[in-house]
């Protein structure tokens, strides 16, 4: 349900749509813009971002909610601390901290 909701959100090419209509592909979305989707929102920009650094195609992934979900307030303070970082590469790490875990 997270990769359906959040498709309504991205396009084929990976972007995330922002609120003027701009599209920002995820290697280049920052944790600042991470932090200015809405908070209904920010779960599902985690769960398709997760999806997409296991496989690189977001429809084939399998995704541990559980540890996605702990994960996301985690990104969210470190996204905080750290605005002009780059989000993806904050997923791609904590993806491997989780992957090591299983």
């Amino acid at each position: 349900m997270g990769v359906v909701a959040a498709s309504m959100m991205l396009g084929a090419t990976g972007a995330i749509a922002e609120s003027s209509g701009a599209k920002k592909p995820l290697g280049k979305m920052t944790c600042e813009d991470f932090l200015a989707v809405d908070d209904t929102f920010k779960p599902k920009v985690v769960y398709w971002a997760v999806a997409y650094a296991k496989g690189g195609k977001p429809e084939a992934a399998v995704i541990d909610v559980e540890g996605t979900d702990q994960m996301t307030p985690m990104l969210i303070e470190d996204c905080k601390a750290k605005p002009k970082e780059s989000f993806w590469k904050k997923v791609k790490a904590e993806v491997k901290k989780i992957e090591k875990k299983m």
